[in-house]
């Protein structure tokens, strides 16, 4: 079965599509030069090597790179050095092929797997995104098991997932905005593949980073996958107050030269989380400015040192937190392409003592139902705005407390009473 998307063509590997192995030097869909240039800078990093070293390198099936080194043999850039195996030879630059390499880095210092165009990365994030199978109301009940929510907050979040559109999450401090969004990523269960990086002529896009996607077992019969991309788990970006407008264009790194991709690209296919939104050191608005036509047409534009602009797909779920009152930090033209807003207030007491008795479960202990009353009457009397964290907050300084005496968790009335006093500093 393939895909219906020429781009971004997908066959059948052990009951998982993945992309195709290309059969010529053309259907890499890399100019030839590019390659070749890839194919020196490989040879120029070593004093010799052979056609499957490099062609594991560059991740391409060893009788396309047979065919770059006998191009480059030809053209006296190469010299061979005997045969490593049936169609494999060792082989090391000639000095004329030493000069072209070395101008070759001077362009782009990129040296590892051979990239993928453009266009097949676009492609392969618009199917991906259309093909995401529909995510069932169980599944968003499950990933949000451990929070203690309405059922119209379960729904609006569990909206936003089934219908990939972004969420604006908002309301008192400590209350799970940053926690329900990054439960919603196990919602997200199908695998996403995502090139090491992509080519625009000679300069190179990384788009695969390991701090930020998780790789996932590749397929069984994988000689007839593009071994260019990686099967990852839908990842998840998380940003806060650091975010900075340039976070948001590609990084150019001038030792380096080549580029590394933005969070955008990053997360495209996953989720992208804006966290404490308001709170960045760039003014709110020329943040949303900056998001407004990624939200509206889910592309972006982004610009080389060359001056040369290309149009990139994001298709991701944009999710923003904030503690901050919306008026202050937002827009109508901002809110108005926003999918769902979902406001997450302070817990009722029976919320707040649903959360208390669930946390201290998880821990292996119960509650006295007198004393639970009794810590709901001190936030009373103390004028003290419940919060959904605190439960888990004070628990886990009772653990504290535990480890300290050396004995196991206990919650009684003198834990409580020592931990609220270090916890919130009153007297």
């Amino acid at each position: 079965m393939n895909s219906p998307v020429t781009n971004f063509p997908l066959s059948d590997a052990g009951g998982i599509l993945a992309p195709v192995v290309p059969g010529s030097l053309r259907d890499t869909g890399i100019d030839r030069e590019v390659l070749l240039s890839l194919l020196l800078k490989i040879c120029y990093t070593s004093s010799q090597t052979s056609t499957e070293a490099a062609a594991a390198r560059m991740l391409l099936p060893i009788p396309l790179v047979a065919e770059m080194l006998e191009e480059l043999r030809r053209d006296n850039l190469v010299e061979i050095l005997g045969s490593s195996g049936p169609i494999g030879f060792r082989f090391t630059l000639s000095q004329k092929g030493r000069e072209r390499a070395n101008r070759a880095m001077e362009v782009s210092g990129y040296v590892g797997p051979a990239p993928v165009s453009l266009e097949a990365y676009t492609a392969s994030v618009e199917y991906q995104a259309a093909a995401r199978p529909p995510v069932e109301p169980e599944k968003i009940s499950e990933s949000l098991a451990a929070l203690t929510l309405t059922e119209e907050a379960r729904m609006l979040a569990g909206l936003a997932v089934t219908g990939n559109r972004s969420l604006f999450v908002y309301g008192p401090a400590g209350n799970g905005k940053t926690s329900i969004c990054l439960s919603l990523r196990k919602a997200l269960t199908e695998g996403v593949w995502v090139p090491h990086c992509i080519a625009i002529e000679q300069q190179v896009i990384r788009i695969f980073d390991a701090q930020v996607h998780e790789v996932l077992e590749q397929p069984v019969a994988s000689r007839g996958t593009d071994q260019r991309w990686i099967r990852i788990r839908p990842p998840l970006v998380v940003v806060g107050g650091e975010l900075r407008l340039q976070d948001m264009d590609l990084a150019w790194s001038p030792s380096l030269r080549f580029y590394e991709s933005p969070i955008q690209l990053k997360s495209n296919c996953g989720i992208l989380l804006i966290d404490d939104f308001g709170r960045q050191q760039v003014r709110p608005a020329d943040m949303l400015n900056r998001w407004i036509v990624p939200m509206e047409y889910h592309i972006d534009y982004l610009t080389l040192q060359t001056g040369q602009k290309i149009c990139v797909p994001v298709r991701n779920l944009l999710m923003f937190a904030t503690n901050l009152n919306p008026e202050d930090v937002t827009d109508p033209a901002f809110l108005r392409r926003m999918g769902y807003r979902l406001n997450l207030k302070s817990p009722s007491p029976e919320q707040y003592a649903v959360i208390f008795r669930n946390y201290a479960a998880r821990c292996g202990v119960t509650v006295d139902e007198q004393l639970l009353q009794s810590i709901l009457d001190r936030y009373h009397r103390e004028n003290r705005e419940l919060r959904c964290s605190e439960p888990r907050d004070l628990i886990e300084r009772m653990r504290d407390l535990s480890r300290y005496y050396s004995r196991p968790l206990e919650i009684n009335a003198a834990a409580v009473d020592i931990v609220w006093r270090g916890f919130f500093g009153a007297g």
